[in-house]
C-alpha cells in the first residue's frame, strides 16, 4: 500500500446515519511495552477528567450523548455496548485505565481527553480500498480480545478488502491491531452527527504530532472520507 497515496471512502449508508472519519498516518513508529512519557500523558489525562465529570452524569455529556443517539439509530443499544470513549471515561472515572503499549496507550489517552473515538490501525495487515460502510448482513468481524462475532447487517464498519477492521464506533479488529511489530499506523477519529469535525481533527492531529515528535514520518494533513 502506497501510504501518501490512501483515501478511505464513505458509503451512502453511513453518511445517511451520521458516521464520519477523520485519518492521518504515520510511517517509521516506534511502538513499545511502556513509554513513561505516554503513561504520564495518560495518567495526566485521567485526572482531567476526574476533575471535570462525575460517572452518574457521564450519559448526560453533550458529546457522549451525541455518540449514544447515532448508536440507536443503528440498532445498537448504548446502555449494553459503550461508545469506546465512553467506556474509556467510565473506566477512568471508576479507577484507572491499564497500559497495553505506548501506541495504544497514546491513543486512549487522546480519546479520553476529547471524548472521541479513536482507531490505530497497523497499515502493514491492512489491504488498500478502505471503506466506511454499512455492514452486511452475516459477515463476520473479529473483535479483540473477543470470539468472532456475526453482524446482522445494520452497523458501520471501517473495512478493507478483506473485510471489518472496526465496528464503528465502539470496537476493533485483531486482524488489523497494533502490535510492538507494527512501523506504519493509520489513526483514524470516528465522528457522528452532533459532534464537531473540528474536534475529531484535533484528536488525530494531536496523536500524529506526537509520533512526528518522536521521530515518525506523517501525514502532512489530516483527512475526511470521500462520498460514494
Amino acid at each position: 500500500m502506497e501510504v501518501r497515496e490512501m483515501r478511505i471512502a464513505r458509503d451512502a449508508y453511513a453518511r445517511e446515519k451520521g458516521a464520519y472519519l477523520i485519518y492521518g498516518w504515520a510511517e517509521g513508529v516506534e511502538v513499545k511495552e511502556e513509554d513513561a512519557e505516554v503513561t504520564e500523558f495518560l495518567r495526566k489525562v485521567e485526572e482531567e477528567v476526574r476533575r471535570k465529570y462525575v460517572l452518574e452524569k457521564v450519559k448526560d455529556v453533550p458529546v457522549i450523548r451525541a455518540y449514544r443517539d447515532f448508536m440507536w439509530r443503528i440498532g445498537i443499544d448504548p446502555t449494553k455496548i459503550r461508545p469506546s470513549s465512553e467506556a474509556l471515561l467510565r473506566r477512568a472515572l471508576r479507577g484507572s485505565i491499564p497500559t497495553i503499549n505506548s501506541l495504544v496507550d497514546l491513543g486512549n489517552a487522546v480519546s479520553l481527553r476529547y471524548l472521541v473515538p479513536i482507531g490505530i490501525y497497523d497499515l502493514d495487515k491492512a489491504k488498500d480500498s478502505m471503506i466506511l460502510r454499512k455492514a452486511r448482513e452475516g459477515e463476520i468481524f473479529l473483535p479483540i480480545g473477543k470470539g468472532e462475532v456475526r453482524l446482522n447487517g445494520n452497523e458501520v464498519v471501517l473495512a478493507d478488502e478483506e473485510g471489518p477492521m472496526h465496528l464503528f464506533p465502539y470496537r476493533d479488529s485483531r486482524r488489523t491491531m497494533v502490535t510492538l511489530d507494527t512501523k506504519r499506523a493509520l489513526v483514524v477519529g470516528a465522528g457522528v452527527n452532533g459532534v464537531e469535525e473540528e474536534l475529531v481533527k484535533k484528536a488525530v492531529s494531536e496523536i500524529l504530532n506526537f509520533l512526528r515528535e518522536k521521530g515518525a514520518e506523517v501525514s502532512e494533513n489530516v483527512y475526511g472520507c470521500e462520498d460514494i
